[in-house]
């Protein structure tokens, strides 16, 4: 039985959701073992319809076998992620410590797009026992169901900004939510004035990293990266540099950051690449721990 449970822990590969439900600048982690399309779609069923949802409630678990210490634990395997015993017992630990703190107020994770925003926003959701959204996915559903890809393309980004500012002022009204911005989110002040109602927290990723990610996937649902000339890697990360030099100080008005690089040379130079998202996480809520106790 534990030879089966330990089958779980291997592994994994970090996997665009857009191929799974049109999400743009979501990524998830996976085993080998469900890599294949129709396994990884097993994992959304119960949370998400045959198109896609904004809003994500209850995720799906993988129990661990009651023959194993703390049998009624999760394994915070939701959205495909694994992750290892010990990380996902100091998830659950740091979550009931800053839960009671956090007094229901929504955790907005701001970053670049590829930066992780859904995936650990879902991976802090099922740790905290907090609902979680995307500001695109609600933004498509405000406009009929249009990608953000087709929303720039048909009416251009102002109407994407204005339409996101919308999003955000519902979002600012809500408890209990971790919620996953737009890349351009931090430009507009008055996106910033909604985000104070909860604790914010920038996703900081290296550009190199960044690019990796995207590039691995393509850049069609990426309106703000079209137009550069080279390879995949090489526009991605052009494009993502100047963006993130027109951004960065904007990113800086968080509440709280969170270093991937700091993470990795904590560990010991660990690649940024082999983070796991239960690894982030818990970064993610020591720094909100750190700023609630200021």
């Amino acid at each position: 039985m534990e030879a089966k449970f330990l089958q779980c822990i291997q592994p994994c590969k970090w996997v665009d959701t857009e191929k799974l439900m049109r999400k743009p600048g979501g990524f998830i982690l996976v085993s080998p073992k469900t890599m294949d399309d129709s396994g990884v779609r097993m994992m959304f069923m119960n949370v998400q319809s045959n198109r896609r949802t904004s809003v994500y409630h209850k995720p799906l678990r993988w129990q661990i076998s009651s023959s194993l210490k703390n049998s009624q634990d999760s394994l915070l395997e939701s959205s495909g992620i694994s992750a290892s015993l010990d990380e996902s017992f100091v998830l659950k630990k740091k979550s009931a410590e800053v839960e009671p703190v956090l007094d229901g107020r929504c955790i907005y994770l701001v970053g670049m797009m590829g930066s992780g925003k859904t995936t650990i926003g879902r991976v802090l959701s099922e740790a905290l026992n907090y609902s979680f959204s995307d500001s695109d996915l609600l933004l498509e559903d405000k406009v009929g169901g249009m990608s953000v890809a087709e929303i720039f393309k048909q009416h251009g980004e102002g109407f994407f900004r204005d339409k996101e500012t919308e999003v955000l002022k519902e979002l600012s009204m809500m408890h209990r939510r971790v919620i996953s911005t737009g890349g351009g989110a931090v430009i507009r002040p008055i996106n910033w004035k909604h985000m104070r109602s909860g604790i914010s927290v920038w996703l900081d990723v290296p550009v190199d990293c960044l690019a990796r990610r995207i590039s691995a996937v393509g850049t069609g649902s990426r309106p703000l990266l079209h137009g550069e000339s080279g390879d995949a890697y090489s526009k991605a990360l052009t494009r993502l540099s100047t963006l993130l030099e027109e951004r960065g100080e904007a990113y800086a008005n968080a509440n709280a950051r969170v270093s991937l690089e700091s993470i990795a040379s904590k560990l010991g130079n660990v690649k940024v690449d082999n983070l796991s998202p239960v690894t982030i996480a818990i970064e993610v809520l020591e720094q909100i721990e750190s700023f609630l106790k200021q």
